[in-house]
């Protein structure tokens, strides 16, 4: 069986090591995760498999335990969904902080039915400058009939207007 799981605590020592010794402890495999310390909070999300013969049951109620250490847990079957069709591409945005940046293009990129794979995004102080700016990059998967092309042109028609500059390339990996 496959899961993911969601998790949200006041950071501390710990916190990855007690959802992992749960993960474990009902014969779980860690498959992928992504974690930060976001203002003083933790939050997670992993992904881990577990065999047919785990107590899903028994599995549920002891992550919902971890409430008693304040770590909040949601937790999903996924059913091992397939990697789904369509090119993967890189985007990178830089430009001087303000309100709407993830907004504008996350519209841009919802309005092209574009699915947004992984997303990151910084505030750093510009060396020169000094002024705070904006950094976001994301791997992202074009749906079948979007050219690279195509999302390139919609992504260079909204930079001026959203005071970026947009980076858009090819997944390499693919």
């Amino acid at each position: 069986m496959e899961w993911v799981i969601t998790a949200i605590s006041e950071d501390r020592a710990g916190i990855v090591e007690e959802i992992a010794g749960v993960i474990t402890k009902h014969d779980g495999n860690w498959v992928k995760s992504s974690m930060s310390r976001l203002s003083g909070q933790f939050a997670g999300i992993v992904q881990f498999t577990t065999s047919q013969s785990t107590n899903e049951k028994d599995l549920k109620t002891e992550l919902a335990g971890l409430a008693e250490k304040g770590i909040t847990i949601n937790l999903v079957e996924t059913r091992g969904q397939e990697e789904p069709a369509g090119q993967k591409a890189l985007i990178e945005l830089t430009g001087i902080d303000h309100k709407g940046i993830v907004a504008e293009i996350t519209h841009l990129l919802a309005e092209k039915n574009v699915t947004i794979e992984e997303l990151e995004t910084d505030i750093f102080t510009a060396s020169m400058a000094g002024e705070p700016m904006f950094l976001a990059k994301a791997e992202i998967r074009l749906p079948e009939g979007l050219t690279f092309t195509e999302l390139r042109e919609a992504t260079e028609a909204i930079a001026e207007d959203i005071m970026v500059d947009i980076n858009l390339q090819m997944d390499k990996a693919e």
